[in-house]
């Protein structure tokens, strides 16, 4: 029986081969937009405040997957502000409980989805706001903009100027 896509069920699609220098052009942009968050991290700010684990995942999308829709800007900057946004709530409302955790993620994407900026990242954000520890805690609802505001905006610029290189790369696909 044929699906809805016109294969056989059970039939395997093939996947698609990254080549080395498509590879090579994703290891650049992550290299680099991680590298120069931490050098702002150590130099301008004297301390770890751009440094936040949800960077890691946003690395894989805007640059080994730039023409993901969410890789694109507003995905990436909004969707993960927002859901930051929710997080400090969630922690200022109940505390670092299992109960707003779980809130915070849920309820991101929740505001993720109505907004059209879902970016699966902005889930560990709020995540982060809520059991980020002591930390993350004493930003406050300067969470939402430094770290995450800021980094999302260097590694966006690092991402236009890497993607555009390679030449067959068109990055974003749309703002």
């Amino acid at each position: 029986m044929k699906t809805y896509l016109g294969k056989m069920r059970g039939e395997r699609t093939p996947r698609p081969r990254v080549g080395w220098q498509d590879a090579c052009w994703s290891w650049l942009g992550a290299f680099t937009g991680m590298a120069l968050i931490c050098w702002l991290s150590a130099e301008w700010l004297s301390q770890q405040l751009l440094i936040v684990g949800s960077f890691g995942a946003t690395s894989v999308l805007i640059y080994a997957a730039p023409e993901s829709p969410f890789a694109q800007p507003s995905h990436v900057l909004f969707g993960s502000v927002l859901s930051a946004c929710v997080g400090v709530g969630c922690y200022q409302w109940l505390g670092a409980t299992p109960l707003s955790m779980a809130l915070a993620v849920s309820l991101s994407i929740l505001i993720m989805q109505l907004t059209h900026t879902v970016h699966p990242p902005g889930a560990a954000a709020a995540l982060i706001a809520v059991a980020g520890g002591a930390s993350v805690h004493q930003l406050g609802w300067w969470y939402p903009l430094m770290p995450i505001g800021a980094g999302c905006i260097v590694m966006l610029l690092v991402a236009i100027l890497v993607n555009n290189l390679a030449r067959h790369r068109r990055y974003p696909r749309y703002w």
